[in-house]
C-alpha cells in the first residue's frame, strides 16, 4: 500500500498558521511555531501553503545522515534516533522540500512523524487544507479541484463581450 503524508491544498490555505501552532502543542507541549514539523510558506498575495516531510520512497535525508541517526521505518515513516542525531544539518540539506527542521533547545533535527497515524494538523486545520494522500493521488486531487473551480466560474458568452 503506497505510504501517506500530509498534502496542503494551497487553494485552501489561508496561511493562518495554527498547524504551525498545533504541531508543537501536541509533541512538545509547547506552543512555539519554531518547534513545528510542519512549516508554512506564503507566497503573498498569490498563494500560502503548508510542508511536511512527504516520506519519500528512497529518502535523500536518510542516506545523508552520517551518524545514522534517521532511518525509514515499516510504515515509512523518518524516525530520528535524538542519542545519535549530532545536529550536522546533512539530512536538511538534502531533503529537497525543505521539510526538515531544527529543535533548537534539543539540538537535533525533527520530521513530520504523521501523529503515528492521525494528524493532529489535519483535523485541526479550520479551513480544511490539509489532508492525508499518496505521491499517486495528489496530481488527482488538485487537477479535480482545477476542474471543480473552474465548474463553479460564471460562463461569459460571445454576446457578452
Amino acid at each position: 500500500m503506497p505510504q501517506k503524508y500530509v498534502v496542503c491544498d494551497p487553494d485552501k490555505c489561508l496561511g493562518c498558521g495554527i498547524c504551525e501552532f498545533v504541531c508543537p502543542a501536541v509533541k512538545e507541549k509547547r506552543i512555539d511555531p519554531s518547534l513545528s514539523r510542519i512549516r508554512g510558506i506564503n507566497f503573498e498575495p498569490v498563494a500560502s501553503m503548508a510542508i511536511a516531510c512527504l516520506l519519500c520512497e528512497r529518502p535523500l535525508c536518510v542516506e545523508a545522515c552520517p551518524r545514522k541517526a534517521l532511518r525509514k521505518d515499516e510504515s515509512g515513516i523518518i524516525r530520528v534516533d535524538e542519542d545519535s542525531c549530532n545536529g550536522c544539518h546533512w539530512c536538511i540539506s538534502a531533503c529537497n522540500f525543505g521539510a526538515i527542521a531544527w529543535h533548537q533547545t534539543k539540538g537535533v533535527v525533527m520530521i513530520c512523524d504523521l501523529c503515528d497515524g492521525d494528524p493532529e494538523c489535519i483535523k485541526l486545520c479550520p479551513f480544511e487544507a490539509l489532508s492525508l494522500a499518496t505521491i499517486e493521488e495528489v496530481p488527482h486531487k488538485f487537477r479535480k479541484g482545477a476542474v471543480e473551480k473552474l465548474l463553479r466560474q460564471p460562463v461569459s458568452t460571445a454576446a457578452e463581450n
